[in-house]
């Protein structure tokens, strides 16, 4: 594989196929466009697919999209209707399901700050369960969710703080939110990628800690991400190659010296603009200057769909009375 920072899985096995220009062996990719949201279901089905593209064994959905940067009411809804049907193929379906939510990120850093803020927009009703003493509701189930910080602000490792309130609650699902990284800029902001496999807390900004799976938790796992930043390195070869295409379409005279430019391979690129740029502390985490809109726009959409895939008595003309 390249040396690409991404954690999404579409793009490690884009990756891969740019490489060696075939699909990777133990790995199913479907399709599916509904509205203007691009739905696409990488399946890792073998320990041989798994090795290959980087990820673990399991199911990652991703929805893509320029309207989440810009989202109006209308494509909210859409959204977060989209993604509370692909959420409740993930979580089980049983009376009195109890689900933990964890927003992982900083409150203080923009681009880190979506689980967070989608935690603060969830509908939590554990302590409701606790207060009157229920058992089951056939509206709402038993949420309770948590904003641990970083383990820098903490001092505590994000895995252990999550499974002493696993271990205490006893959720049946845990989703998680965190900020990711990408490896294309059109990507940023416009993609939220849903996965079975859990997550590395801190992995968006390339400062991975122990993995938040069901192998650490005890419990499945659902991982939700948007990719909020990229790295300066990896935004330099997209435009150098958009550049190149720019020019080798329009130029007449010399187009041989662009088309040798394209036939440059993606890892040799990326590794030459590194080079250059690390000895400066260039190679530098980027974000688009609209973050702080866009966050707030993603968090609702991300909450909403939790709160209608967890809450069986909860739809699309009630879900926004518990958003502030």
């Amino acid at each position: 594989m390249l040396n690409l920072r991404t954690d999404l899985a579409l793009e490690a096995r884009e990756i891969y196929k740019e490489e060696k220009n075939v699909e990777i062996p133990g790995v199913s990719v479907d399709k599916e466009e509904i509205k203007d949201v691009l739905v696409t279901r990488v399946e890792v089905l073998d320990n041989e697919g798994a090795e290959i593209i980087g990820k673990s064994k399991g199911s990652y959905i991703t929805l893509e999209s320029s309207s989440f940067r810009k989202a109006d009411a209308d494509f909210k809804d859409e959204a977060s209707q989209l993604l509370a049907k692909e959420l409740k193929a993930l979580v089980p379906q049983k009376k009195n399901l109890k689900a933990l939510i964890v927003g992982l990120g900083n409150w203080n850093v923009t681009p880190d700050a979506l689980g967070p803020k989608v935690v603060s927009k969830v509908f939590v009703t554990r302590h409701l369960f606790q207060l009157y003493n229920k058992k089951e509701d056939t509206d709402v189930s038993e949420v309770s969710a948590i904003s641990p910080g970083v383990m820098g602000t903490t001092g505590l490792e994000t895995s252990e703080v999550v499974k002493g309130i696993v271990e205490k609650s006893k959720p049946d699902i845990v989703i998680v939110i965190d900020a990711l990284a990408s490896r294309k800029m059109e990507r940023v902001n416009s993609t939220i990628q849903i996965s079975t496999t859990g997550i590395s807390p801190g992995s968006g900004l390339g400062n991975k800690r122990k993995a938040l799976n069901e192998e650490n938790l005890g419990v499945p796992v659902i991982a939700v991400g948007v990719p909020t930043v990229v790295d300066a390195a990896t935004l330099t070869s997209d435009t150098i190659d958009k550049v190149i295409n720019s020019f080798s379409n329009a130029a007449k005279v010399g187009s041989q010296f662009y088309n040798m430019l394209k036939e440059l391979k993606q890892e040799e690129k990326y590794q030459l603009i590194r080079e250059v740029l690390e000895p400066y502390s260039a190679n530098i985490i980027v974000t688009p200057k609209e973050v702080d809109e866009i966050i707030v726009n993603l968090s609702q959409i991300i909450a909403n769909g939790i709160n209608i895939s967890v809450h069986p008595g909860i739809d699309l003309k009630d879900v926004n009375r518990y958003i502030n």
